[in-house]
């Protein structure tokens, strides 16, 4: 039986220094659970870090954060293999990939190369250095950050690498109370240093295969073919949904299930689950662009467009 438990335990414990941010923090865990990454775009200090490190220590993971810059190399990514003039051996140097929870900050600052390097080791769980392959931890879970305000000198993930981000989602500002209860949370100390694991990275990969056999009906997958179907027959959009981007949809569906405490997917989970799931995954059509539309506004008219399957007896 799936430990439904797990998951409010760690969004608890990771709510010892997070304040607020309850969505967000379930979005992270359906990544987590569902075996994909996560890419947040939003504005620099609003925790992007915090929420990053909380969770790796709940989970009694490992953490590495990576400042992606112009001149970062794919080898200081995956890791090199350094010449020791002693033994006459070449000695592998792991990179930062070697982790549990891996924060990619401003990852659209560094060169198409280096961010190649990192989402070939997001998608296959593995690296290669000359010759060599290393299977990477499990849980390997990337959190990869853009700031949608500076974009001089940035080079935009083009929509393939986007594609392997299970989700996109924006933290937000605080509201004032939030703000405030933040305030007093940090004002004489980080909560951050004391904060304990709640599990371990093996009981959350035996989660992850849990999660699979969370129960998907005929018309549940139904609806979400003909969501990805709408949106690649819409007049607005130039190209919709991909079929992993269907496949994402579902995997997600089984996660928040999880979350929810239930053992099945509700056609309610695949529309809450539509904007971060497919968001990134569509481009609108140029024009659509000029006007100012987004893709979340496709979205909401093909999800009150296409029909929710009713419910069986």
């Amino acid at each position: 039986m799936t430990d439904f438990s797990l998951c409010k335990r760690i969004m608890e414990n990771m709510s010892q220094v997070i304040v607020g941010k309850q969505s967000a923090m379930e979005l992270l865990l359906v990544a987590l659970l569902a075996d994909g990454h996560i890419l947040l775009e939003d504005v620099p200090g609003l925790g992007k870090t915090l929420i990053a490190k909380s969770l790796a220590r709940s989970i009694g993971g490992v953490f590495k954060r990576v400042q992606f810059t112009p001149d970062l190399l794919p080898s200081d990514i995956t890791g090199f293999n350094v010449y020791s003039q002693k033994n006459g051996n070449f000695t592998f140097q792991p990179g930062p990939v070697m982790t549990n929870v891996l924060l990619a900050d401003e990852i659209n600052r560094t060169i198409p190369r280096t961010q190649s390097s990192l989402l070939e080791s997001m998608e296959e769980r593995q690296v290669t250095v000359d010759g060599r392959t290393l299977i990477l931890p499990c849980p390997f879970f990337v959190m990869a950050t853009q700031n949608p305000i500076e974009l001089a000198g940035t080079f935009p993930l083009p929509e393939a690498q986007l594609d392997r981000f299970l989700l996109r989602i924006r933290l937000g500002y605080p509201d004032k109370k939030e703000e405030i209860l933040m305030l007093e949370r940090f004002q004489e100390q980080d909560p951050l240093t004391h904060l304990e694991a709640v599990t371990n990275p093996e009981e959350v990969t035996r989660l992850q295969q849990a999660r699979k056999a969370i129960h998907v009906s005929p018309p549940v997958r139904e609806y979400i073919a003909e969501i990805a179907g709408a949106t690649r027959s819409h007049k607005a959009l130039r190209f919709g949904t991909s079929p992993r981007g269907s496949l994402g949809l579902m995997r997600a569906g089984q996660a928040l299930a999880v979350l929810r405490k239930r053992d099945y997917v509700l056609p309610d989970d695949i529309k809450y689950l539509c904007f971060p799931v497919l968001a990134h995954r569509i481009i609108l059509q140029d024009e659509e662009r000029l006007r100012g539309r987004l893709p979340e506004q496709i979205l909401e008219e093909i999800i009150a467009q296409v029909p929710v399957p009713a419910p069986m007896d």
